[in-house]
């Protein structure tokens, strides 16, 4: 005999809404805004969304808005002046480059939170995450190693884990 209740609770519908609407996007971003496209990028968003929910199955974060728009203000902040700074580096050939890497102890332990990070991270100019050492900290490549890339890196998590609620 079969009980009708399964043990495992399926993904809460909002997050599968939310992933399918995130991947049709992608997919009109991508292939256009034909409607004749429509029907292709309907089975690619469910087809995805089912592979996210398998791979990914929702948790129970939840994202405080106002510590986003702060940490988006910031991340854009940052990336203008990291931008200009790495530009300036790259057009006067007097600059020397001082690149190499940098070892960051991340506090975030759940592996999508650090993939995340690391993608954010990532996205800032003269800095990029390449992988990890022996002990799990995060080596990130850098344009210059005698900037304060520990310090940024150390705040930027601050304020990533306050979207996230984990004061």
């Amino acid at each position: 005999m079969s009980t009708s209740s399964d043990s495992r609770a399926g993904p809460p519908v909002r997050v599968a809404v939310g992933r399918a609407a995130l991947f049709l996007a992608f997919w009109l971003m991508s292939a256009g805004y034909q409607p004749a496209d429509l029907p292709v990028g309907l089975l690619a968003a469910a087809a995805a969304t089912w592979a996210s929910l398998r791979l990914l199955p929702p948790t129970a974060t939840r994202l405080r808005l106002s510590s986003l728009i702060m940490f988006s203000l910031h991340f854009f902040r940052q990336s203008v002046i990291s931008g200009i700074e790495v530009a300036r580096i790259a057009c006067d050939p007097r600059l020397p480059l001082r690149a190499g890497f940098v070892v960051y102890r991340c506090r975030l332990r759940s592996a999508g939170e650090r993939g995340v990070f690391c993608a954010l991270s990532s996205l800032l100019p003269g800095t990029l995450p390449t992988g990890t050492n022996e002990d799990g900290d995060l080596l990130i490549h850098c344009l210059d190693v005698t900037r304060p890339v520990v310090a940024s890196l150390t705040e930027e998590e601050t304020l990533f884990t306050r979207v996230l609620r984990h004061d």
